[in-house]
């Protein structure tokens, strides 16, 4: 597979970069099962909030909003894979363009606002993947116009319970107007609260929190999610922030990802790790590119992590190379 990236790369980055995703989400369709399958051995094995990962290297969602290849992206060896974000209802999202290649930057800004198939037709897709295994988790979200957002998350884990390995409340993306007041400590509580109130089953809750909290704010999110509120952290979602960078497209609006987000990402990973007192499992997104980042996000206090913007400049191959690098004395928890 890393060859067919190697010579599909030049083609895919001339094109638009919405464009040259959905030419590849279309080429895996195609060839679902060209991959070894999740990379695994004892030295890459983790139990973490009790889901046995082969290998702690997942797939961020983005990738897969529509659950079109969750198993076509196992077979490139991640350790897991999460589709989404995913609403209630089929959203269109924001106008285009809204995906941007910062190539000198080894970034990406988007402002996708939620674009999915909704959640019935995303459901079926799971459902027809059963006893295929291998651990996928769905990232919820919830629609741009709901009279009810917390409802909108409380309808998600009630679509998704008996399907997905997890699930992912996401109030981080910046691409939805409004949508990070939920972080604050008022909403936070009462979404943590409704949402644990719809649970049927024990099936992992993850909240996933933006990199731009103020100290406090995230003092606020690490007590909220104590005491099993929730039973794990994604850190972080994109930023609005903007470091130097040396792209053409440095301007555009919408959410940092990438190269640029690392520092960032794993600062507040480590604030929140240390704020928590490591007690709840933590996922590291943001910046991995190669195995040094990778493992410096386990430093950080993440028992997993994922990735997505790096796969447009390194290929599937990097999660081989970065799961190498746990295995050579380096690993992580």
């Amino acid at each position: 597979m890393s060859l067919i990236f190697n010579l599909a790369k030049p083609f895919l980055h001339a094109l638009d970069a919405e464009q040259a995703h959905r030419l590849t989400i279309k080429g895996l369709q195609l060839a679902p099962a060209l991959g070894a399958g999740p990379i695994s051995n004892s030295k890459l094995q983790r139990r973490v909030f009790g889901v046995d990962f082969p290998n702690p290297v997942g797939l961020a969602p983005g990738f897969d909003k529509n659950a079109e290849v969750p198993d076509a992206m196992l077979a490139q060896g991640f350790g897991f894979v999460e589709i989404g974000t995913v609403t209630p209802l089929p959203q269109a999202g924001n106008a285009r363009p809204r995906l941007f290649r910062l190539t000198e930057d080894n970034a990406v800004i988007n402002r996708m606002g939620f674009n999915n198939d909704g959640q019935a037709v995303v459901l079926q897709r799971l459902i027809d993947r059963r006893g295929r295994g291998g651990i996928v988790g769905v990232n919820v979200g919830a629609n741009k116009d709901s009279s009810d957002r917390i409802g909108d998350y409380v309808k998600g884990l009630e679509a998704f319970e008996d399907v997905a390995s997890y699930i992912t409340i996401n109030i981080s993306s910046p691409n939805t107007p409004g949508l990070r007041n939920l972080q604050s400590s008022a909403d936070l509580q009462k979404l943590l609260e409704r949402v644990n109130a719809g649970r049927k089953s024990r099936k992992p809750i993850l909240l996933k929190i933006a990199p731009d909290l103020a100290e406090a704010d995230l003092q606020d999110v690490a007590r909220l999610c104590g005491g099993g509120a929730v039973d794990g952290v994604i850190i972080s979602n994109t930023t609005l922030s903007r470091p130097p960078l040396k792209s053409k497209h440095a301007s555009e609006t919408g959410g940092l990802s990438g190269a640029p987000l690392f520092e960032l990402s794993t600062q507040c990973l480590a604030r929140f790790h240390q704020m928590s007192g490591g007690k709840i499992p933590l996922i590291g997104v943001g910046g991995i590119g190669d195995a040094a980042t990778a493992l410096a996000k386990f430093k950080a206090g993440a028992s997993l992590i994922q990735l997505y913007s790096a796969l447009i400049y390194k290929g599937p191959g990097l999660v081989q190379e970065i799961c190498d690098g746990i295995q050579n004395g380096l690993s992580g928890k």
